[in-house]
């Protein structure tokens, strides 16, 4: 799983919010037309496929997501539905976009073969199940700071789109560790010659 790097005021370089390569980009002012500089205005090209993305006072404000990574494939057809209106309001609402993140999530855990009412308790009985500490630790972040963005807490995300955007790459990094790589080890370990099967099976019921 590729890193992702979100965009972010003057960084060099990161995921672009069009085609989504890690590519160079480069920073430039906008000059008006009495050839001055306009203050907290810059246009960002993509060395990769040389779209522009706009900022004002250090936000991007074209194109309106934010370069979020694509939600992985393997999530529930209504898990990317909330994924991707979240990514298309997190500029607007961070609130509101982890808000929709929480949401995902507790879809999430229903996918991941708990009921879904309760995320607190069916991370605690993903976590019986021999569930790793990373991946309770990213599903207790998302679950906590999609609690303080519903309700009055001590997180304020009003303002706050990067801890938002964070959150998504949690969502995929849970995805891929619990439903892409064992479907992809499950598939190579099917290729085995099936007598080599059968002897794994063997040496593992040995009692």
């Amino acid at each position: 799983m590729s890193k992702f790097v979100s965009p972010a005021f003057e960084l060099k370089s990161f995921n672009c919010p069009h085609c989504h390569a890690y590519a160079h980009q480069n920073w430039t002012s906008v000059i008006n037309g009495f050839h001055n500089v306009v203050s907290n205005l810059r246009i960002v090209y993509c060395a990769h496929c040389g779209n522009y993305s706009l900022w004002l006072n250090k936000k991007m404000i074209f194109p309106e997501s934010t370069g979020i990574q694509s939600p992985n494939a393997d999530l529930n057809s209504e898990i990317i539905e909330d994924y991707l209106e979240a990514a298309n309001i997190v500029n607007k609402s961070p609130r509101g976009s982890v808000a929709l993140l929480r949401l995902a999530i507790q879809k999430l855990c229903k996918q991941l073969g708990e009921d879904g009412k309760n995320i607190n308790d069916n991370i605690a009985s993903l976590v019986k199940k021999g569930l790793p500490v990373t991946i309770q630790k990213a599903l207790d972040i998302v679950r906590v700071v999609g609690n303080d963005a519903v309700h009055p807490g001590q997180i304020d995300l009003k303002d706050d789109s990067v801890i938002a955007s964070k959150l998504f790459e949690l969502i995929n990094i849970i995805a891929y560790t619990m439903i892409t790589q064992p479907k992809e080890i499950a598939a190579l370990y099917e290729t085995l010659p099936e007598d080599k099967r059968a002897g794994i099976e063997r040496r593992d019921n040995v009692t």
